[in-house]
């Protein structure tokens, strides 16, 4: 009779690891060291790349982590105005952008900068149609033009979960340890 609840002990064990396996794998994450960060700094969020096919998909990305730096304790955050333009696929000009705005985060007095680029931004093909995002971050030195921290990461979701959500769990897992230096 002690045999019935050991094996489903042992049923309970298997299940909940396949589960957690099961959970992990939907997403990838590969994070520097966190930097130490001025916590009462102010910081700028630089326009996200988008190499996607899907229109506006870096800002998108941009509007989800200005929001996260703030949940974070970032209080002092502004967002580059010129980002908000329409993207072209396969922008030619995106670096120039990024210089641009670097500079205007020297003149606006920041002391970091988030930048970024969207590598997808879609829902997969198929019957379920999951969502998929992949989204690379960088935390840059503004005086000194220094990526201080990186991270990149790709995550999909459930058939049911809209792409904002799992691009916002993925953008914060990412923040998760670019921010945990700040002090």
């Amino acid at each position: 009779m002690t045999q019935q609840p050991n094996f489903l002990s042992h049923l309970r064990t298997l299940l909940a690891g396949g589960l957690l396996l099961l959970l992990t794998a939907c997403s990838t994450l590969d994070r520097g060291q966190s930097p130490e960060l001025d916590r009462q700094g102010s910081w700028v969020v630089l326009p996200f790349a988008n190499h996607t096919e899907t229109p506006l998909a870096g800002n998108r990305a941009e509007s989800i982590a200005e929001a996260l730096l703030r949940t974070n304790g970032m209080a002092r955050v502004k967002r580059y105005p010129g980002a908000a333009q329409q993207e072209a696929l396969f922008d030619a000009s995106e670096r120039k952008q990024q210089d641009e705005a670097l500079a205007w985060a020297k003149q606006q007095g920041a002391r970091y900068a988030l930048g970024g680029a969207v590598d997808e931004w879609r829902y997969k093909v198929g019957v379920d149609g999951e969502p998929a995002a992949g989204v690379t971050l960088q935390i840059i030195d503004v005086a000194s033009g220094d990526t201080l921290w990186s991270g990149t990461g790709g995550k999909s979701g459930w058939s049911r979960e809209a792409l904002s959500a799992v691009a916002q769990q993925l953008i914060r897992d990412l923040l998760k340890t670019g921010l945990a230096g700040a002090r």
